[in-house]
């Protein structure tokens, strides 16, 4: 980096870091203001407003014909935009993309692209003309409603910006990158900005959480679910940047006999159908996708995309949210409104500053075409001024013209006319001496002075121009708003919780077992509910323990001597056919330990546990549960003792029975509730220990079976009931002398 200066051979030295700086800011604020973002009042980018007023030019309008691309093309590079041929036919195609673009401003003849990512026709092969939007947007354009500035030749002009007469941004949206700068708009649905533009007219302090009321979120061309919370929603359009999470549309299509295929009929916005497929194909290949069979593409005109499941047992919600995890079947599209304030500021705006800047936009055309009209209203009547002077003097009016040698000169000075009046008499036609003219031009300069009239009230009126803007709006919202065929809301909003789910388990197909264990612990599952167990075999000197019916999509849960709880799954036991497999080569107990309770898990109960000596507390059964082979440690016990029960929580007393027959009852808000320890004192025992324990509710009574299988209730239990760590009272008569209550799963 040397000093600035000249050298001999007459080059000039400047420093590097300064022409840098310099060099790189004009790149960048060129990048800005005419590449990558968006005016906020029309919503177009340079490329797109000079293709839109070049085929207005062409006079491709709505209701004419179309014209090569090649030639719009050709126009636009020639005259206005000189830039590569390929770069602005790729913005002519999006425009006209229905699947892109959520109002096309092109309206294409031929093969311009499809939602599989397929390009569009060369230039040479399709047509186009303008759409009703784009001339909304054009109207007035001649009515010196805009600015205009020369072109990059200084050839031509073009308009700085359009009048707008539609709310283009928001209305399909853009996305662009700058330099250390970026832009993201989805497009909306046109009657809803309507609607809160005329709330904004009406309530200019309206705040953005009252606008989202109009305006509830985007509204995507390919349609799908938004699925991003209303708050999240609120926060994006207040600060101008966010996002969107959308999901694509599905149903289930039932085959009979209980199978069935789901059929995605929408796809998240900007996402190519065929790249999708590839993706999910692949996913299937890796075996990421263990709930999908197959994927098929049905689509014709209309998206038609089915999922076959693994198994008819597989659930579709599961599915979907399996596919949903890791596709772009569900996508976030983000939302960065950085856009060129007053066409010259690029700043970040909420949705109350974009359609605040438009409608100011809009009053701004309206005030220059009133006055535009004004002019040509003074012009238009100061000629007919004229007219109807020479009317009035007809005969010598045509005389000057006759035979004098200046007559615009002598008509100036004989009827004190103006030049321009002087020159429209010597222009008339002989046509119009006729009277009927006359008439005529009385009717239009009426007609002209009553509306030079209100033209005078609506620009000294802030009140009448938006009332006047206002019913614009209205019939934008009517030509193009909800009620017409374009805008019809395509994007829907639901609500979808996180969904925690295990594939692995998904996958298995219910059916109900019986579950057994044996007094050896020996374990199997025996297909179907068994009602009776007597008929079941067993090894020699063996015999049934448990027998639980469950589904193969259960947890079954063992609770052993040393404390300690251990999780099978009913899908991976052995099944009926012999006697099983010893219980111990799936699970860690060691050889002095035993099983004292087998149940299923059931989420959100909750468990009694209780030692031998008498000390318990509850847990959550939601916390006993571990898939692993060494299991979870939760009641903690020390030789001699040991883990004696497990019973479920139901009801409000604890009854508790010692192997001395002496019985207590409690309340069971006197126990704590924990996820591991040694418990607090149940019962006090002065030899012996703790033989059996049940929950009950106060007001239906304690409940056990006798020995000869009788079922006993008794409500009154005044005698036995007193504090935790009593050491109680016998029995109630009948009480079995085992001292037990009976089953308690």
């Amino acid at each position: 980096m040397g000093e600035e200066g000249t050298s001999g051979d007459g080059a000039e030295s400047i420093n590097l870091r300064d022409a840098l700086e310099e060099r790189y800011l004009a790149y960048a604020l060129s990048t800005i203001m005419h590449r990558a973002l968006p005016d906020v009042r029309d919503g177009l980018k340079p490329v797109h407003r000079r293709l839109l007023y070049a085929m207005q030019q062409l006079k491709l309008d709505p209701e004419g014909g179309f014209k090569k691309c090649a030639r719009v093309v050709g126009d636009v590079i020639g005259k206005y935009h000189p830039h590569g041929d390929q770069a602005v036919y790729d913005a002519l195609v999006r425009l006209a993309q229905d699947f892109a673009v959520r109002f096309p401003l092109i309206e294409g003849q031929g093969n311009f692209g499809n939602v599989d990512g397929d390009n569009a026709a060369a230039m040479r092969y399709t047509e186009a003309k303008l759409t009703e939007v784009a001339a909304a947007l054009l109207e007035d354009i001649g009515d010196d409603t805009v600015d205009f500035h020369e072109t990059y030749d200084g050839e031509e002009s073009e308009p700085t910006v359009l009048p707008a007469n539609f709310p283009n941004l928001l209305a399909n949206g853009a996305t662009g990158i700058a330099v250390g700068m970026a832009t993201s708009i989805p497009p909306h649905n046109v009657g809803e900005l309507c609607d809160a533009a005329l709330h904004l007219i009406k309530f200019p302090n309206a705040r953005v959480d009252k606008l989202t009321e109009f305006v509830p979120g985007p509204d995507f061309p390919t349609g799908g679910i938004i699925v991003e919370p209303r708050d999240s929603i609120q926060e994006a359009y207040k600060t101008g940047r966010g996002g969107f999470r959308v999901r694509a549309r599905w149903e289930k299509e039932s085959l009979g006999r209980g199978g069935y295929v789901i059929v995605v009929t929408e796809i998240p916005y900007q996402v190519q159908k065929a790249r999708l497929i590839e993706k999910i194909a692949d996913l299937m290949q890796a075996r990421k996708l263990p709930l999908l069979a197959d994927i098929r593409d049905e689509s014709a005109e209309e998206i038609r995309v089915v999922f076959e499941p693994k198994s008819r047992s597989v659930d579709a919600d599961l599915l979907m949210e399996s596919l949903f995890k890791v596709t772009d079947l569900e996508s976030r599209i983000p939302l960065n409104m950085n856009v060129l304030s007053r066409g010259k500021v690029p700043n970040v705006l909420g949705l109350r500053e974009v359609l605040r800047e438009w409608l100011e936009h809009r009053q701004v055309v309206l005030v220059r075409r009133s006055q535009d009209r004004l002019g040509k209203i003074e012009r238009r009547l100061e000629v007919l001024d004229g007219y109807l002077i020479a009317y009035l003097n007809l005969d010598e009016v045509i005389r000057i013209i006759r035979f004098e040698d200046e007559p615009k000169q002598k008509l100036m000075l004989t009827f004190k006319l103006s030049d321009v009046q002087a020159e429209a008499i010597l222009n008339m036609r002989l046509r119009a001496l006729r009277k009927l003219e006359e008439m005529e031009i009385r009717v239009e300069n009426d007609k002209l002075i009553s509306e030079r009239n209100e033209l005078n009230k609506l620009l000294k009126s802030d009140k009448a121009q938006w009332a006047h803007i206002a019913s614009e709006i209205k019939d934008i919202r009517t030509k193009f708003g909800k009620k017409s065929e374009l805008g019809k809301r395509r994007a829907d909003f639901a609500d979808t919780p996180e969904v925690e789910f295990d594939i692995a388990s998904a996958m298995i197909e219910k059916e109900p077992v019986t579950v057994v264990l044996s007094q050896k612990g020996w374990i199997r599952a025996m297909r179907g509910h068994l009602d009776d167990t007597s008929s079941l075999q067993f090894k020699e000197d063996d015999a049934l323990k448990r027998a639980r019916p469950a589904s193969t999509t259960d947890t079954l849960v063992l609770f052993a001597t040393n404390g300690k709880f251990y999780s099978l799954a009913a899908d991976k036991l052995p099944g009926g056919r012999g006697h099983g497999e010893p219980v111990r080569l799936m699970i860690e107990m060691e050889e002095n330990h035993d099983i004292v309770e087998m149940f299923v898990h059931r989420p959100g109960r909750k468990l009694l546990v209780a030692s031998s000596a008498g000390y318990g507390f509850v847990v959550k059964e939601d916390e006993v549960v571990a898939m692993t082979r060494k299991g979870k440690q939760v009641l903690n016990v020390s030789e001699p003792d040991e883990a004696l029960l497990c019973v479920p929580v139901d009801g409000d007393m604890v009854a508790v029975i010692g192997e001395n027959r002496k019985m207590l009852c409690f309340p069971i808000q006197d126990l704590n509730e924990m996820s591991r320890g040694r418990g607090v004192r149940l019962q006090r025992y002065k030899d012996g220990s703790m033989a059996d324990a049940k929950t009950y509710a106060k007001s239906e009574g304690l409940t056990w079976i006798d020995s000869s299988n009788r079922t006993w209730t008794v409500t009154e239990l005044r005698d036995w009931t007193g504090t935790r760590a009593q050491a109680g009272r016998l029995p109630p008569k009948g009480f079995p002398k085992a001292n037990r209550f009976g089953p308690k799963f």
